[in-house]
């Protein structure tokens, strides 16, 4: 059975934020996105669709749950490009009842959602079948890159010290990876915005 992930969760969640910032700076319809300066932190972090985004990230790896019953299911359906484009579907149907653009929020959180088959594309893998079913349900082959550029995360005894020294070496380094992107995409990102939310500011005190 397997025993280790790849990346750990907070690799994901990091990669899910890094999709949401840079799905912001895609032209296009983004005042939606912005926030006043006087807002707060989860506003100006672009709200709901943002923590969606990294929760989308980290979703693959729901199918653990049935790992006590199927052994073989993980990295499977939920680690596809069949599952990425059900996500994405799924957001437009979201995006078009609450009128936001469908476009935008779909290609969003289908983004963040593959960031988890990348990294795990990424990643190392010690379990045979190695790497991730990425193509089904066209290919029901299993896919891994083989750079091993994220280490694997125990998930069992996680308490023991040889454990726990495992895991935090593995989420530093795919931390010092990941950060520094997520960092810079934020930084942009407020520019970027801040710009826009200044321009209806700008014509609402034009017109009066």
């Amino acid at each position: 059975m397997i025993s280790a992930l790849m990346p750990s969760p907070i690799g994901h969640a990091l990669a899910g934020a890094a999709a949401a910032w840079a799905a912001d700076l895609v032209p296009g319809d983004r005042v939606w996105r912005t926030a006043p300066r006087y807002a707060s932190w989860y506003a100006k972090a672009g709200n709901g669709l943002t923590l969606a985004c990294v929760c989308l990230a980290v979703l693959p790896d729901i199918d653990l749950v049935m790992l006590p019953f199927t052994p073989q299911v993980h990295r499977t359906a939920t680690h596809s490009i069949g599952a990425v484009l059900l996500v994405g579907l799924v957001a437009a149907v979201v995006a078009r009842i609450g009128r936001r653009p469908v476009a935008r929020v779909s290609l969003m959180c289908a983004t963040a959602y593959a960031t988890h088959l990348l990294l795990d594309w990424l990643g190392a893998d010690r379990f045979p079948p190695f790497g991730l079913q990425m193509f089904w349900p066209f290919n029901d082959g299993w896919f891994i890159s083989g750079w091993d550029l994220f280490p694997q995360t125990a998930r069992r005894q996680l308490l023991s010290p040889a454990i726990i020294r495992l895991n935090v070496i593995a989420i530093a380094q795919e931390t010092a990876i990941l950060l520094p992107i997520v960092v810079a995409l934020w930084l942009v990102r407020v520019k970027a915005l801040a710009g826009l939310a200044a321009e209806p500011a700008g014509r609402d005190h034009a017109a009066q």
